[in-house]
Order: C-alpha cells, then sequence, then structure tokens
C-alpha cells in the first residue's frame, strides 16, 4: 500500500483513521525556507472536523506535531516529519463493516485487494482523515510559493444544486485568493451561503448526504513551466487531485465544456499587455499542452457525495456471501465538499512547488 508522490518534492503519507496517529514526510523541500506556524494551523482548522454543522461531529485538534526537518523555524533541507495524534476514535461504530462493506464505500475493493486485513476503522487508510497531513504539506508549500510571487486559493463551486460565481477565468488575483484560503466555508458570493447550507441540512435530516464542485486557481506562475504528454502539469495534479478521497472527476480550464464548442470559441487569442504575452480568454484553464502560459491555471473538483449514510442500504455479507442489510452508525460528514476546498488548494500548491523545484534541479 504505497501512498507517496512527488519528483524532486516528495510527499509520503502515514496512518489510520482510527489508529494512533496519522503523518507526513516531506522530503526535497529547499533549505532555510522560514514556516509560519500559525498559518499553518490556520489551514489546518478548515478542514478539521467537528466546526461546523455540514461536517462530522468528530473533534480532532489536528496539532501537528514537527518532529524533523525544522530548526528555529526554518527547513533544514532534511525530511521533514509531521505528527497527528487521533484522540477521538469510537472504533466500535465500525465493527459490523469487516463483513458489510458500505455501499460506495472502498470497504469492499479494500478487502479483495488487501486480502480481508486492512484496517476498516473509520475507513483506515481509505478515509478522509489521512487529508490532514495532505493540508499540513499542502500548507508548507504554499508559504514557499507565495515568497515567489505565486497564489493559490479555492472556493466552493457548487453544492447539489446551488451553485456560486465561478472565478474570473483572466482575472484572478492574489488578494482574493488569499481571502478564500483564510475561512472555512469560502465564496465568491457570499449569498449563496444559506441556500446551500439547506441543502446539507435537509440531506442530513433524511439520513443522506449530498457532493459538490470544488475551483481552485493559482495566479503569479510563470509561462513555460511542465513538459507535454506525461509529464504535463494537468497529470501531475490530477493524480494529486484523485488522490483526495471522494474526488471522482478533474476538469482544467472549461474541461468538458469544451466539447461542445468550436475552435473559434475555445481558442485563447494572444495579446500584449504590459510587457508580457497574455490571451483575452482562459477557456484552456492556464495550460497548454501540459505547460502554464502564464495565465491563471483553474481547475475544477467534482466531489460525490458521502457514502457513509444512516439510510438503509443494500450489501452483501462477506462471511457468509448472501446479501445483507447495512444501518451505517457513527459520525459522518452530510457534504464534505468545504472541508475538501482546503485539501485541493493543498494538493495544487504541492503539484506546482514540486514541479518548480524539479524543473530547477534539472536547469
Amino acid at each position: 500500500m504505497s501512498s507517496t508522490i512527488g519528483d524532486t518534492v516528495r510527499l509520503s503519507v502515514f496512518g489510520e483513521s482510527h489508529g494512533e496517529a496519522i503523518g507526513c514526510i516531506l522530503s526535497g523541500l529547499p533549505a532555510g525556507e522560514p514556516l509560519d506556524r500559525e498559518e499553518l494551523l490556520l489551514q489546518m482548522s478548515r478542514r478539521a472536523p467537528g466546526r461546523d454543522k455540514t461536517a462530522t461531529t468528530r473533534r480532532e485538534s489536528d496539532q501537528p506535531d514537527i518532529l524533523s526537518g525544522l530548526l528555529e523555524g526554518r527547513t533544514t533541507g532534511a525530511p521533514l516529519a509531521m505528527l497527528i495524534r487521533n484522540t477521538s476514535q469510537r472504533s466500535g461504530d465500525y465493527a459490523s463493516l469487516a463483513r458489510l462493506p458500505r455501499p460506495g464505500h472502498a470497504d469492499y475493493t479494500g478487502h479483495v485487494r488487501y486480502h480481508g486485513f486492512n484496517d476498516v476503522r473509520g475507513g483506515g487508510h481509505f478515509s478522509g482523515r489521512l487529508t490532514a497531513p495532505l493540508v499540513f504539506a499542502g500548507a508548507v508549500c504554499r508559504q514557499i510559493l507565495k515568497r515567489r510571487g505565486v497564489a493559490v486559493g479555492g472556493h466552493i463551486y457548487a453544492i447539489a444544486d446551488v451553485a456560486d460565481r465561478p472565478f474570473d477565468p483572466v482575472e484572478v488575483d492574489a488578494a482574493l485568493l488569499n481571502q478564500l484560503a483564510a475561512v472555512p466555508f469560502p465564496l465568491i458570493d457570499q449569498e449563496q451561503e444559506a441556500t446551500m447550507r439547506e441543502r446539507v441540512e435537509a440531506a442530513r435530516l433524511d439520513q443522506d448526504s449530498v457532493g459538490g464542485i470544488v475551483e481552485v486557481a493559482a495566479c503569479g506562475l510563470p509561462a513555460g513551466l511542465g513538459s507535454p504528454m506525461f509529464d504535463g502539469i494537468e497529470n501531475k495534479l490530477s493524480a494529486l487531485f484523485f488522490g483526495i478521497p471522494a474526488v471522482k472527476g478533474v476538469e482544467f480550464g472549461d474541461g468538458f465544456g469544451l466539447a461542445s464548442l468550436r475552435g473559434s470559441q475555445a481558442n485563447d487569442p494572444y495579446a500584449c499587455a504590459g510587457g508580457r504575452i497574455v490571451t483575452l480568454s482562459n477557456h484552456n484553464g492556464g495550460l497548454l499542452g501540459g505547460i502554464t502560459n502564464g495565465m491563471p491555471l483553474i481547475a475544477r473538483l467534482a466531489v460525490k457525495p458521502t457514502p457513509s449514510i444512516s439510510q438503509k442500504q443494500q450489501t452483501v455479507d462477506l462471511v457468509s456471501g448472501q446479501e445483507a442489510e447495512l444501518e451505517i452508525r457513527g459520525r459522518h460528514d452530510p457534504c464534505i465538499v468545504p472541508r475538501a476546498v482546503p485539501v485541493a488548494e493543498a494538493m495544487l500548491a504541492f503539484g506546482l512547488l514540486d514541479r518548480m523545484e524539479s524543473e530547477r534541479s534539472w536547469g
């Protein structure tokens, strides 16, 4: 079971939802980079459970304990190791799932892949709990990117059938991204929050869940970052985005919407502005041929509804081999979209820093 990714900056995640601890190791970071602990904690708090009615009631402080790689507030160049102790496990709620897999969850596929030895408590290593180390890693990378003039942020693009206003694809700026990256329920149009919360609450009362879409962006990127074919920015970021539990779709720019356009509509015309080449539109999301063109990089992630719902569902008994009925107990999110935003931002930040460090090392 490998949970390691990255070329020059590498991320390895370990732990289980109901184990002793979760954590990560970041290697390949440049030495001498100052890290602001308060900023790290802010990003961790945006993802942490138990702080909003749209989330699970499980409360975890998510206090990261940095074990190595940091001295007097600066990176040393050695691997940066971080540990978070789990403090609010209720493993008894998951006792039946070793034999009654949840529909829509990885209980069954994990059982087959690991011959029944996988940890099903709270989802084990498949759990959204493992996104806490992802946010930590991304928060570290975000601070380094900021000093290089790159800003990363995101917002709730949609929950159920309620949509926020999308990013202006040409005019995304650092001020907006930084503003969104400082709040737990990030929206461009704040008037949509009440309706989104109504959709989540209605699903919760029905013992159900809802999904949605996260939109993330980065501005300040140089043109020319990335490579064609298999080393493209889309390739690298997609692998990271799909590492987030519940993400089932990724698109850049207009993505699937481009399929219904003509070339004259989908192309982004070039122009000169302030001594640099820009595009007048940004249907391609700041990427062409797997390489950045200097415009804002924009991506959207489709997040499915949480599979752990309290309604009775049909499943199979893996011991008896018979069909069975499952009624899930425990603490689960009626909607994970708000908590997924900082995770998506984190993976974007990690992926971009890895590319920048890789291409710098290659010369």
